[in-house]
């Protein structure tokens, strides 16, 4: 799937989007408050910055991308046939990660 986890991430999330419990524990956060749409922009306009083909949840990656108000968030997902399952989303911490978030520090 390599290379083409970001067509099979838009494809899978065309069909249907399920957010599991972990992420809608992190997306609602106090300090986070990221919403469902915050989520889908990041997968129709961001970019895969990393991917996990050993995860135990299947191929999986983390995508960045910017929310409302141009905060920028990651999302970590994974392309099942019959839709996309969203793992976790979070404001990546500009003391783990380089400027532009798409780099681990």
């Amino acid at each position: 799937m390599s290379g083409n986890i970001l067509k099979s991430v838009r494809e899978a999330a065309k069909k249907k989007i399920l957010f599991l419990p972990h992420a809608l524990d992190q997306m609602n956060r106090p300090d986070r408050l990221i919403t469902p749409s915050d989520v889908r922009t990041v997968i129709l306009h961001g970019e895969v910055i990393e991917e996990y083909p050993e995860d135990s949840r299947g191929y999986s990656c983390l995508m960045f991308g910017l929310g409302g108000g141009d905060r920028p968030i990651h999302v970590v997902c994974s392309p099942k046939i019959d839709f996309l399952a969203i793992i976790t989303a979070y404001l990546p911490d500009e003391d783990k990660w380089s400027k532009d978030f798409r780099r681990r520090l």
